[in-house]
């Protein structure tokens, strides 16, 4: 069910008093994103993807593998994301109940890559060295700037929508923990900003590139992980006599230090690779939403 549906059921349904509807709608649009990032994170770590039962009898996913992972730090940060993530999909699916739909067919392979080439417009490069997050410490970290600043957005605009206080519970830790997720991910980054990639350029401008993307499809609401945003050139990191100016941007917010919410369009158009596309990039045949 494309978004134009989602967005049409949610109308009828408020028009209509019927709420649960409501927080089954929103709340089976947060499962499917949990398991787009409990299918990366539990491949990423364990090599392999969820379980049936936690599929909901899906078809799964494409393009995941095991990780490689050099430091041993980075390896624990990866496991307790992936536990979380995949607790996140369990507990949603007690949640729903009967009503929690099948996580939908998902790509968490190729899509990384072809993100990358849409960052960095089309460059050869990339095209020539195909992104994959399963690489190596440092690519690990950019899939998951790819997920985790998108599920807090996500969590925060769909809030508005839910009526149900135990639905905006379960909504609220889970945000939290997303949060914390992106807090970690984003310092970590910040802390390899000076990294050399295979693009030409360093860590700190290929996620910057990676947030202007996101940005340009989900309405703006994205930042990289310096402020002021990194215009190129050399980083030369957390050094005052020679970071020109650039400062750590580890919390994405907007003038009053507020959280960015996305609607479940600007969110779909990110996921998707379009703007008011129904299907695609790590959803290749687009999100399992109820059609009432």
């Amino acid at each position: 069910m494309g978004s134009r549906s989602i967005l049409a059921v949610v109308a009828v349904a408020l028009v209509a008093g019927v709420s649960a509807d409501i927080n089954t709608i929103v709340g089976n649009f947060a499962l499917n994103l949990e398991c787009l990032e409990a299918e990366f994170y539990s491949y990423a770590v364990y090599g392999h993807g969820l379980n049936d039962t936690l599929l909901g009898g899906g078809p799964g996913s494409v393009g995941g593998q095991q990780a490689t992972f050099l430091l041993e730090s980075t390896r624990q940060y990866a496991t307790e994301i992936a536990n979380d993530e995949i607790n996140h999909v369990a507990d949603l699916r007690a949640l729903l109940g009967a009503a929690a739909v099948p996580c939908p067919k998902l790509d968490i392979g190729p899509a990384f890559a072809a993100a990358v080439v849409a960052a960095l417009n089309g460059s050869q490069k990339a095209k020539d060295y195909p992104f994959s997050p399963y690489a190596n410490d440092i690519f690990f970290l950019h899939g998951a700037f790819l997920f985790e600043d998108v599920g807090v957005t996500a969590y925060e605009g769909g809030a508005t929508l839910i009526t149900s206080p135990t639905v905006l519970s379960y909504a609220a830790r889970i945000l939290a923990v997303e949060a914390y997720h992106a807090g970690i991910i984003r310092t970590l980054l910040f802390e390899a900003g000076v990294t050399p990639t295979p693009y030409d350029i360093q860590v700190v401008e290929l996620i910057q590139k990676i947030s202007d993307l996101r940005g340009s499809l989900g309405s703006g609401m994205d930042q990289g992980i310096v402020d002021p945003p990194f215009e190129g050139g050399v980083y030369y990191g957390a050094n005052k006599y020679w970071s020109k100016g650039y400062t750590a941007n580890l919390v994405p917010t907007d003038s009053q230090s507020l959280a960015f919410a996305r609607t479940v369009r600007q969110v779909q158009n990110i996921v998707y690779g379009a703007i008011d596309a129904t299907q695609g990039l790590f959803f290749p045949e687009g999100m399992n939403l109820p059609s009432s």
